[in-house]
């Protein structure tokens, strides 16, 4: 998108929102960022390394590095001197009304691109790609779902895998006690007491945890997945094409020119801050393709 057509709809969309403010979701997100020089990116607290907050409150991750690179093209693109960003932390179960009511512009986390959550929001090109699986302490030899059949197993709220784990409950007959909790900070926590059995996750969310927890290797996660791997992307709003397209442009760029290669090592090749945990977890084959390829899946 160049400059001159950035500015028009820019121009046009401040002209029919003056007076009117934006207590809703605004109609056009350049627009907005353009009358108040500012960006709300949402981040979560404990998705390492995606996103998560620090004990001295700094907001860090691999998305968050991402989306700062993607407001630094936007800034370029939109002619703006400064453009300050707005950290607003966001849960699973609230992040698409706040998308959709304006509290965030974009969610900078690990939220999966599926057909169902795209009826609600829309997502940039992909950024990482994983499968769901479980996590639970190795004593119990647990490795396959056909294990869980009896257990009582956890699923954090608004997250795909809590339907996925429900599907699989229910097709394979497995009487699995589904409970499902606030947060992925509660859930591991009920596994490592032993109230739960299982924690039934995005595998590379579950190995973050693993690798940050006191005794590491007290845990294991599954030998198998619930489904094939799905993209993650960066979620906005639906309805505002002209923001998502700004956005994948600023990503075509960053994946074009090599930058996500660093980005992308930073946060899972290499110790990370506070505890320099390492994720050791090379870039995969088909993640690269998607970086060298990017699309977004069609309904």
């Amino acid at each position: 998108m160049s400059g001159l057509v950035v500015s028009a709809l820019t121009a046009m969309a401040l002209s029919l929102s003056a007076g009117a403010g934006w207590a809703q979701a605004p109609t056009s997100t350049l627009a907005k960022i353009a009358e108040t020089g500012v960006i709300r990116l949402g981040y979560s607290a404990e998705d390492i390394p995606f996103s998560y907050r620090t004990p001295d409150g700094t907001v860090m991750g691999y998305s968050t590095d991402l989306c700062v690179r993607v407001v630094d093209h936007l800034k370029q693109q939109l002619g703006l001197a400064a453009l300050a960003i707005e950290y607003v932390e966001r849960t699973p179960r609230n992040r698409v009304a706040m998308l959709r009511d304006g509290a965030l512009d974009i969610e900078c986390v690990a939220s999966t691109n599926n057909a169902e959550r795209r009826k609600s929001v829309a997502f940039s090109y992909s950024h990482f790609v994983t499968g769901t699986q479980f996590v639970s302490l190795k004593k119990n030899n647990l490795r396959t779902m056909a294990d869980l059949a009896g257990h009582t197993v956890v699923a954090t709220s608004g997250t795909t895998n809590l339907g996925q784990l429900a599907t699989a409950n229910r097709e394979r007959g497995l009487h699995i006690a589904v409970m499902p909790v606030e947060t992925h900070k509660d859930a591991f926590k009920l596994v490592t007491e032993g109230r739960a059995s299982a924690f039934v996750m995005d595998g590379i969310l579950l190995a973050a945890m693993v690798a940050s927890s006191e005794h590491p290797d007290d845990y294991m996660l599954s030998s198998d997945s619930l489904g094939w791997p799905e993209p993650y992307g960066l979620m906005v709003r639906r309805e505002d094409t002209e923001f998502r397209d700004a956005v994948n442009t600023a990503l075509l760029e960053i994946y074009g020119s090599g930058e996500i290669n660093a980005i992308y090592d930073k946060w899972f090749t290499k110790p990370i801050p506070p505890d320099g945990i390492n994720m050791r977890l090379p870039m995969s084959e088909e993640l690269r393709r998607a970086f060298l390829n990017p699309s977004i899946p069609k309904d």
